[in-house]
Order: structure tokens, then sequence, then C-alpha cells
């Protein structure tokens, strides 16, 4: 199985159950994990034949930023929904980064989605 790895994308989202918490956009990471639909063997050297990482990540960044949403649950859900719907994957798998409890490095989501 041939993967594209993103490791800690920067995003910034209006993310939180209180509203007060929603009001300001909040610093995020997303590490996103990529199954092609094209073995990497079929790519020529191509780009048009792969998956464009980098128009990966701004499409990531841009769901983020368009709307507030309560759970990041929620986001990752409009993370990977978008990502197999715009791009030639068979799957991706993401874990999404929040932080915002004291005394943690982090709170994160993973999910994995198919085609």
């Amino acid at each position: 199985m041939d993967l594209i790895h993103i490791e800690a994308l920067e995003l910034s989202a209006r993310i939180g159950v209180p509203e007060e918490e929603r009001a300001v956009p909040q610093r995020l990471t997303i590490n996103l994990t990529l199954q092609p639909s094209a073995d990497f063997r079929a790519l020529s050297d191509t780009i048009e034949k792969t998956v464009n990482y980098f128009e990966v990540a701004r499409a990531v960044q841009a769901i983020a930023r368009e709307r507030p949403r309560c759970l990041l649950e929620t986001l990752g859900e409009d993370i990977s929904a978008a990502l197999l719907k715009g791009f030639a994957l068979q799957a991706v798998e993401i874990e999404l980064r929040k932080y915002i409890l004291p005394d943690t490095a982090h709170v994160a989501v993973r999910l994995r989605r198919e085609k």
C-alpha cells in the first residue's frame, strides 16, 4: 500500500463548545495519511498522476477556516469527506490536534475514512 503523509500541518479554526471559545480562531494541527488511488509505480514521475499534497494542504486549511464548529470531531469528518470527494484517494487517516486543556500537550481525534 502506497501512502502520502503530511505531518503537523498548521490550521486556524473557530472551534469549541462555548461561544466564547469560538469567538477567536485557535491553532490546530493535523497529521494526514493519504492512500492514493494510483500505485506509485504507475506515476511515471508526473504530478498529474498523483495526489498533489500542496493542494491537499491548502484545501484542508481552507476547510478549517470556512465556518465555526463546536466539535473537533465535526471538523475531522468535514476534512475527510472533502478530501475523499476532491482528490483521487482510496482512504484518508487524520489526527486532528487542539491545544486547549491546561497541563496537556494536546487533545486529539483520529479517524480513518474510505471511499
